[in-house]
């Protein structure tokens, strides 16, 4: 029963992932693990963001190009497997050591309120890769602490857990490293921990060691030839904007449990948005009993996922990032964070409170208990409407897709464009086009753009690139603009065609011998 329920939910997250279009975000991961498969194991030459998913993401592209190729379809392959992955641990992780009906409410209740994403939340939760997909391995650490006795050698396995993490994806520092130092911490300063306590600052040093190793081995690799990372200066916002900021860390949140009234346009939607609430509600009130169960817990699990919470959305409040939208994908583990809490915490009370000798009393009681079930029958209905609704949301085509088609049509395999259009046509065409990314300089001339690049493929001894394409329907740099910088730099185009919204200039020689 448990394999067909995670082999239908792995289908419903497969259809909504593909109502987001794969980008150039998708297509940079699917091309650097492209690049390991064929040998380039330490991605020499790559330019990634300032995270690499080295070692989550990557890998598990690496698998899914080898069985189905290099293509579009990985995307939401990968996407898919990795929500249904987080539903899994998540139910798991809610469950505890309890079992018998009580295990199945918690595992039922964290399980419903990270399983029916929003659809407007596509583009963040399934499609990646990004964030979301931190998440899995933080959550299979948590569980290994949640279900391992306590030993000398978990410690090891969980830092060991950690430096993984911490080598791909620094916001493991609020999900896990953080959480485990502070709440072991705080827990061994207060007395009555008794045997616990040296076990959970067993725990807290191995999380320290581990964001130290985790921090060196982008340096190391670095060190030997491989890839680069982008590093960026952390700015905090100021006070006077914080109130607006604080709406928009609460907007990211509704987003994230499917109850955003902003993104929810038909009439179905707004109605599956509302039911959604209840999500939210839950999990802040698993969120407060943890807090207030701080240091009677015997384990360091629920104070530790409640500190993870915390320190998320505080991160993200006081960072340039809460006044951006666009960012929050930076918080998104405060979903199945937030939905193993309100499972640990309330699956337990609430099928005490649903079972027949608990309707004994006044009918005032039963009545207000009667009004709870019919709520909650309602919710479950909201949440199954909500994946049956997501599975029948159109396929979007990549965007780039028409761009791509024409490319290959035309025989031009190699060229440059802006980041939106680069990695994406490659990925649309399987490799069998090459566009590399460009900005324009302070000289108004084209120079490559290192972000989420492969750099050897602007060496003209390499590769013989012909074509410039500017605009496009999510070309971040303005058609005159990249078209004239081409122009002053490479020199007039032989041929300039116009394909939609794009316009393409294609030169006799390579270009690339012009590129500085």
């Amino acid at each position: 029963m448990a394999a067909v329920v995670i082999a239908i939910l792995f289908f419903v997250y497969w259809r909504l992932s593909w109502s987001a279009a794969a980008n150039s975000d998708s297509g940079s991961t699917a091309l650097q693990a492209h690049d390991v498969v064929h040998g380039n194991w330490l991605l020499t030459g790559w330019w990634m963001s300032d995270v690499s998913f080295y070692t989550t993401e990557v890998p598990q592209y690496m698998l899914l190009e080898l069985v189905f190729g290099l293509g579009p379809g990985v995307v939401h392959i990968a996407a898919a497997m990795t929500y249904t992955l987080i539903v899994v641990l998540v139910a798991l992780l809610a469950q505890g050591q309890a079992r018998g009906a009580e295990g199945w409410a918690r595992a039922g209740l964290a399980g419903a309120l990270v399983a029916s994403p929003q659809v407007s939340g596509a583009l963040i939760l399934l499609l990646g890769p990004d964030h979301t997909g931190t998440v899995v391995p933080v959550l299979a650490t948590w569980l290994v602490i949640d279900r391992a006795r306590p030993r000398w050698y978990v410690p090891v396995v969980v830092g060991v857990m950690l430096t993984w993490i911490m080598a791909a994806d620094s916001v493991v520092l609020f999900t896990a490293i953080g959480p485990i130092i502070i709440a072991a911490a705080l827990r061994a300063l207060r007395r009555g921990q008794g045997n616990r306590r040296w076990y959970e600052l067993s725990l807290a040093a191995a999380a320290a060691i581990a964001a130290g190793v985790g921090l060196l081995i982008p340096k190391i690799i670095v060190r030997l030839g491989g890839f680069q990372l982008w590093h960026f200066e952390t700015h905090t916002m100021p006070l006077s904007k914080l109130p607006h900021d604080s709406w928009d860390t609460i907007q990211a949140v509704l987003q994230f449990f499917g109850a955003d009234p902003v993104g929810a346009h038909p009439l179905i939607e707004s109605v599956l948005t509302t039911v959604h609430i209840a999500g939210v509600l839950l999990a802040v009130a698993g969120l407060c009993v943890a807090v207030a169960r701080f240091f009677r817990e015997d384990q360091i699990v629920v104070p530790g996922l409640a500190v993870g919470i915390l320190l998320e959305l505080g991160a993200f409040l006081i960072s340039i990032h809460s006044s951006n939208l666009d960012s929050t994908r930076e918080i998104v583990a405060v979903l199945p964070l937030g939905a193993v809490l309100a499972g640990r915490t309330l699956g337990g009370p609430v099928l005490a409170a649903l079972r027949p000798a608990a309707w004994r009393g006044s009918a005032a009681w039963r009545w207000l208990r009667a009004v709870a079930a019919s709520l909650a029958v309602v919710v479950a209905a909201g949440y199954l409407g909500a994946l049956a609704y997501a599975a029948v949301q159109p396929s979007i085509p990549s965007a780039n897709q028409p761009l791509a088609s024409w490319l290959v049509a035309h025989h031009l395999t190699n060229g440059l464009a802006s980041y939106w259009e680069a990695d994406s046509v490659t990925l649309d065409t399987g490799g069998k086009v090459t566009v590399s990314s460009v900005e324009i300089d302070r000289f108004d001339k084209l120079i490559p753009y290192k972000w989420e690049t492969d750099t050897t493929q602007y060496d003209p001894k390499l590769h013989d690139a012909r074509f410039v394409v500017a605009g496009g329907p999510a070309a971040d740099l303005p058609i005159a603009g990249l078209a004239r910088a081409a122009i002053h730099t490479f020199g007039s185009p032989s041929h300039i065609y116009q394909v939609g919204s794009y316009t393409i200039l294609v030169w006799n020689y390579n270009i690339l011998g012009h590129l500085d």
